[in-house]
């Protein structure tokens, strides 16, 4: 039986205004459909959700021709680099907002935590916070009543639940509303990556829960992140979604290497959040064949981070960034780490140069991560693939052979004995 189905659906903005944006706009748009009984005349027009180029229609389709199934019980992750259209995708189901075409169907009912803060009143307490959500929800008092040392006891909230919201930080408000959502018995649990918010001992054990409402309650769950680690240990299928339309579904596994793999994962942007100190943007530099993220074996990789921190925020002394290079199924080759505690002024920019003829010739993936070692994750990102071409060395004579992943020399001495 299936929980959630997506049937051609579609979601238009158009760029800078709400509705048309024009009285004569929105008269042509009730004459066609609601008079002459024909197609929305705005809905022929439109270009797909690219943000790397201008484009020319003021006309955006953020989501098109969406169409996939979801079985009870299962585990989906939805993937897809920063303004492909997973958190649209996500709203659209949880009724946030409504599809401009097609139509989705969801059988039970559905919590969300697509925010932080989402569904929450900053000026009422947490426990009441936690009545509100509920009495949404469709749950009684006594329903409620019965969850909420559970809740409380999960959320790590305990001190502050009788404390106002809006005097709660980001992290406490994610672990409250996850325990909120994850609790109150939902048929569909809707998480954005929200949950990057938190620090990892949360993560950790809101990815456990997870997992308990999918096997042991047989629930169904939309997950949708930029940890690959944490889509794999949770989720049993994908969706990949690509300027607004699927690109691919399947297995995790394939989905994830499908992602990686792509070229249009090149350049890292990443919008304005709600994190207080953030991975912006991660680009190669180079030559024109660099800046694509193709490298010879005899070139230096080289590509710049660029870290924005919020005003006001202060970082943690201890607090570091780290630049994983891995293998597209997340072995890690090396890591790299420079203190960021000292960090005041709101823009750094970290360019990178790792020496050629040291990687193997094959496909890698840059990890960034910004946090506290051991304590707190600030954020994480699997961000740019890259290839490292053979342009002729001794490696082509094995023939796909596995060479392992460092190009090392060692010093070796011969002895002969003729004994």
């Amino acid at each position: 039986m299936y929980a959630i189905e997506f049937e051609n659906v579609g979601k238009q903005y158009r760029l800078g205004t709400v509705s048309s944006g024009t009285i004569s706009h929105d008269l042509n748009r009730w004459w066609a459909v609601n008079v002459m009984h024909k197609e929305d005349p705005y809905l022929k027009i439109g270009e797909t959700n690219d943000r790397a180029h201008k484009g020319e229609s003021e006309y955006v389709w953020a989501l098109k021709d969406i169409n996939f199934k979801v079985e009870e019980g299962d585990v989906v992750g939805i993937i897809g680099k920063n303004g492909a259209g997973k958190s649209t995708l996500l709203k659209l189901l949880s009724r946030v907002t409504a599809p401009t075409t097609g139509k989705i169907t969801a059988y039970g009912r559905i919590a969300s935590l697509l925010e932080v803060g989402t569904g929450f009143h900053p000026e009422m307490t947490g426990r009441e916070n936690i009545y509100m959500n509920g009495a949404i929800m469709g749950m009684t008092k006594a329903e409620i009543t019965r969850k909420l040392d559970e809740i409380i006891d999960f959320s790590g909230c305990e001190r502050y639940i009788d404390t106002p919201v809006k005097r709660y930080s980001s992290g406490m408000t994610v672990r409250l509303g996850f325990a909120i959502a994850a609790h109150l018995e939902p048929d569909i649990l809707v998480v954005d990556e929200v949950l990057a918010v938190g620090d990892a001992e949360f993560q950790k054990k809101a990815i456990g829960k997870m997992q308990d409402i999918s096997q042991g309650g047989g629930r169904t769950v939309l997950f949708v992140s930029h940890n690959m680690d944490s889509l794999l240990n949770l989720c049993r299928n994908g969706v990949l979604l690509e300027n607004g339309i699927i690109k691919y579904s399947g297995e995790i596994k394939s989905t994830i290497s499908e992602y990686l793999s792509g070229s249009s994962n090149q350049l890292f942007i990443q919008k304005k959040t709600s994190l207080p100190l953030y991975i912006s943007t991660v680009y190669f530099t180079g030559t024109k064949e660099n800046r694509k993220g193709i490298f010879s074996f005899h070139d230096d990789i080289t590509f710049s981070v660029i870290l924005i921190k919020e005003s006001g925020f202060i970082i943690d002394k201890n607090a570091v960034i780290s630049v994983i290079i891995m293998t597209l199924n997340r072995t890690r080759i090396c890591n790299y780490e420079i203190p960021i505690g000292e960090m005041h002024e709101k823009k750094w920019v970290f360019d990178y140069c790792y020496k050629s003829k040291v990687l193997i010739p094959g496909s890698y993936l840059i990890r960034v991560v910004t946090h506290i070692p051991n304590v707190q994750f600030y954020d994480r990102q699997d961000t740019c693939t890259f290839k490292v071409t053979d342009p002729g060395t001794e490696y082509l004579k094995y023939n796909g052979a596995d060479n392992g992943f460092i190009a090392y020399t060692p010093s070796i001495q011969i002895q002969k004995n003729n004994e």
